[in-house]
């Protein structure tokens, strides 16, 4: 072999050989080990904005560029339905690595055991409903009186599924059965569109007038304001349209100081009898410059103002009268 040749073949050998130690020296260790090795810090708790879920989201990654973006791609699953809490372990991190070729071996884990996972959300408060409800009923009064709104049960909050979006609240008022309640429908709309509804139950109270015994008052005893005062309450029963002080009614029975009055306690009083059955009586008919009388004879007894039978005892015709207050009677023409 000529010299040429053997020293061609020097020359390719020791480029063929050499190319690695120079790589090798142009390397520090611990870049070596970097490329071998990632570093994965998991804190407590996440939020994320997208419902998938990647290694790169939940946890801190280091290493060299490209292990660290393959790492970071890792998907870890989905949050299903809005409120949802994952929660991520770390043997699920490390079966995730390993399913994608990065072995445990090459994997530092250091922070918490568990990492807990929440999407950002906007979520409306059961409260708001019940403020929004009570608001509309404030505006569209249902009744001059009402006072007081009770909400009959706490609602469940609502998470809005996507919470960038413009939300609105329009409320209307639904049929309820009970008189001494009302309900408000809230229907919650996102861009215009229904996402959800949330029904407002309240229990109303009234600006009510009641009449308060002052004193004891004995069965028969005309009411007054001497022996009943008037008093403003609430009530869960709105007052009568025709309420009014119950002057001038008698009591039924005995009536307690402080008793507050109730419609069956006192009644409208008895007129007495101006006419008897079976008696004579004038009849009387008079007309602007003509008076005309008559003798008659009572069918039944009569009141003040009552109209009842009289028999004419000179045409023996029966008629019906009204019973004046001195005891005359006029002819209902």
């Amino acid at each position: 072999m000529s010299g040429r040749a053997i020293g061609i073949i020097l020359v390719v050998s020791l480029l063929i050989l050499g190319q690695p130690c120079q790589a090798s020296a142009a390397r520090p260790a611990d870049d070596a080990n970097e490329d071998c090795t990632l570093q994965v810090y998991l804190p407590r708790e996440v939020t994320v904005k997208e419902n998938c879920l990647w290694l790169g989201q939940v946890s801190i990654i280091r290493g060299s560029g490209n292990f660290v973006a393959q790492a970071s791609q890792i998907p870890l699953g989905r949050i299903s339905v809005p409120g949802q809490e994952v929660v991520i372990d770390r043997p699920m991190v490390l079966s995730r690595l390993a399913c994608n070729g990065i072995p445990s071996s090459k994997v530092t884990l250091s922070g918490a055991e568990k990492v807990k996972v929440k999407q950002q959300q906007q979520t409306i408060k059961g409260g708001d409903f019940v403020k929004r409800a009570s608001s509309f009923i404030k505006d569209n009064p249902l009744a001059a009186s009402i006072c007081q709104l009770e909400p009959l049960s706490m609602l469940q909050d609502f998470v809005v599924p996507e919470p960038c979006r413009d939300v609105e609240l329009r409320p209307r008022l639904a049929q309820t059965s009970a008189a001494n309640q009302a309900k408000v429908q809230i229907a919650i709309l996102q861009d215009g569109r229904q996402i959800g509804v949330r029904e407002v139950t309240f229990r109303l109270k009234y600006n009510c007038r009641t009449a308060v015994a002052l004193v004891d008052i004995p069965s028969g005893t005309v009411i007054t304001s001497e022996n009943v005062r008037i008093e403003n309450t609430i009530s869960s029963q709105p007052e009568l349209t025709d309420w009014k002080p119950p002057y001038g009614l008698i009591a039924k029975r005995q009536l307690p100081a402080n008793t507050v009055l109730a419609p069956n306690m006192v009644g409208t009083a008895n007129r007495p009898v101006v006419v008897e059955r079976n008696r004579s009586v004038i009849i009387r008919l008079e007309k602007p410059g003509l008076v005309v009388t008559a003798v008659g004879r009572t069918l039944e007894d009569g009141r003040a103002g009552e109209q009842i039978k009289v028999r004419n005892v000179d045409s023996q015709r029966i008629i019906l009268a009204r019973v004046n207050e001195d005891g005359t009677v006029e002819p209902v023409l």
